[in-house]
Formats: structure tokens, C-alpha cells, sequence
């Protein structure tokens, strides 16, 4: 239970379905939102079914999103497609999309934790929604939120979706086009390390679906970045790192320190 002034926030339990959620202020809150945040993004244009076109079905997964310290965050729901009714070679190619490796993080939080450089962890809201799609998608329309004046439309997708074969290649590839462009290069080693060297200042910046450890050997060019960054994604800053995949991150003046108790007492 959250308490948020006077008033308690009690979690409502997870719909079995779409209809429960509708049927639950809360979630019927948050799907509207999720539903409006894919219309701001112009996600994709309803057209008529085009005969014999693949059309991908999808469902409502909800969840519940809590603080570090248990109390809940919100309730989310998100419109998620059925990758799985995707035909290759028709409505989608390559899939593979690059994550950080583990050693990649420990060697850039050695070089911040040693230099005393501050460490900001990022969360890029809707992350794969970002991602621009080459192959031609067509969806269902989200159940709950049917347009009344063309029950019988698709979805044509024009950003990607949760779900997609493609999704992560194509978040990827939108975001590190985006961050070249501000002067940074894919290490050779691990391109979800993405380096930003000025003159005598340098920054580092990793990237895990979408999170990201941000690192720079000053506060102002961090926060320089960061300004960039969310003036093209919409992002929020989670301050200092403290909890990264799985890892608890605790600085002191002696370093840092990484454990990840908390994710062994979770899988007991």
C-alpha cells in the first residue's frame, strides 16, 4: 500500500483480461493513457484490411510498477502485439538488436567509481515505440479502444510496438542515430557502449533496451547530454544509480559497491 498524503493508493488486482481492465477505474486509467500515448506518437494510421495482408493480433498486458522502496509507482497497461503471427520475409527481417555485457558495465563503473564522475541512471518511456519500422505492418485495432466509425480497420503501423519480431533492431537503430549525431561513437567492443569524447572531457553512455547508465568526467557535460537526450526521447532521469538489471549500487567514498542480493532473495 501507497500512501500519498492522506489518501491510501490500494493496488487493484491484475485483470485476467481486457474487459476486467475496463471494468477497474485504475486500469481503465492507465489504458486509456497507453492508448493515447500511441496516438500522440502516431504509432499508425487506420486504414481498410487490405486482402490476403498478414494482420498481427495483440492483447493488454497489465502490471503493476513499484518505487524502490515497494511502495507502488502506478498501474500500467500496455498494447502488446502477438510477434509470433509475424511471417518472416513479409512483415519482418532481421531481428537482432545488441545488448550491454555485463563486463562492459563493470569496466565503465570501475572508470566513473575511480574518477569520482557522476553516474546517472535514465528510463526512456515507451522505448520501442521510438523505433521506425521498413517493413509494412499491419495490426489490430487495441480492444476497449476500437475507432466506432471503422470497426473493420487495421492498424498500419508507422513506429514500432511491443511485440514485434523487429522491435529492439528498430529502437536501436533509432537511437543510436540519434546519438551519433551529438558526437558519440559505438565502441568496437560493445556497441551498446556509445563513447563522447571533447577535447579532455570524455562520457560514456550504455545502453540496455531502454535503460541507460549515463557517465561523463563532468557534472555539466552530463547534464548537457541528458538535456539532449530527453529533448528527443521522452525520458526520466532516475538520479544516481542504485539499482541497475538485477544490481544493487551503493557509492561511498571507498567506490562502489555492487550486490545483487536482493535478485538472489527474488528468485528463492
Amino acid at each position: 500500500m501507497q500512501y500519498k498524503g492522506l489518501a491510501a493508493i490500494v493496488p487493484s488486482p491484475l485483470p485476467a483480461n481486457y474487459r476486467s481492465g475496463l471494468a477497474d477505474p485504475n486500469w481503465r486509467a492507465a489504458m486509456a493513457d497507453e492508448f493515447q500515448a500511441l496516438i500522440d506518437n502516431g504509432t499508425w494510421r487506420l486504414v481498410p484490411r487490405p486482402p490476403g495482408a498478414n494482420v498481427v493480433s495483440g492483447k493488454w498486458i497489465f502490471k503493476h510498477k513499484y518505487h524502490s522502496d515497494g511502495t507502488l509507482a502506478r498501474h500500467k497497461a500496455r498494447w502488446v502485439v502477438r510477434g509470433f503471427s509475424q511471417q518472416h520475409g513479409i512483415d519482418y527481417d532481421e531481428t537482432f538488436s545488441p545488448v550491454v555485457k555485463p563486463a562492459t558495465i563493470r569496466a565503465v563503473l570501475s572508470i566513473a567509481a575511480s574518477r569520482a564522475w557522476p553516474i546517472h541512471q535514465l528510463d526512456v518511456k515507451n522505448a520501442f515505440l521510438h523505433g521506425h519500422l521498413d517493413e509494412t505492418v499491419y495490426c489490430q485495432q487495441p480492444p476497449g479502444f476500437v475507432d466506432p466509425a471503422a470497426p473493420d480497420h487495421v492498424c498500419h503501423l508507422q513506429k514500432s510496438l511491443y511485440g514485434l519480431k523487429q522491435a529492439p533492431r528498430a529502437w536501436y537503430q533509432r537511437f543510436a542515430s540519434f546519438i551519433r549525431q551529438l558526437g558519440f561513437v559505438a565502441s568496437a567492443s560493445d556497441t551498446s557502449l556509445f563513447v563522447l569524447k571533447e577535447g579532455a572531457s570524455i562520457a560514456y553512455l550504455l545502453l540496455y533496451v531502454d535503460d541507460i547508465i549515463l557517465t561523463a568526467s563532468s557534472s555539466t557535460l552530463l547534464q548537457q547530454i541528458m538535456a539532449k537526450l530527453t529533448s528527443e526521447f521522452a525520458m526520466t532521469d532516475l538520479g544516481d544509480l542504485h539499482h541497475f538489471l538485477g544490481i544493487s549500487v551503493m557509492r561511498s567514498s571507498d567506490g562502489l559497491f555492487l550486490s545483487q542480493r536482493q535478485y538472489a532473495m527474488d528468485l528463492l
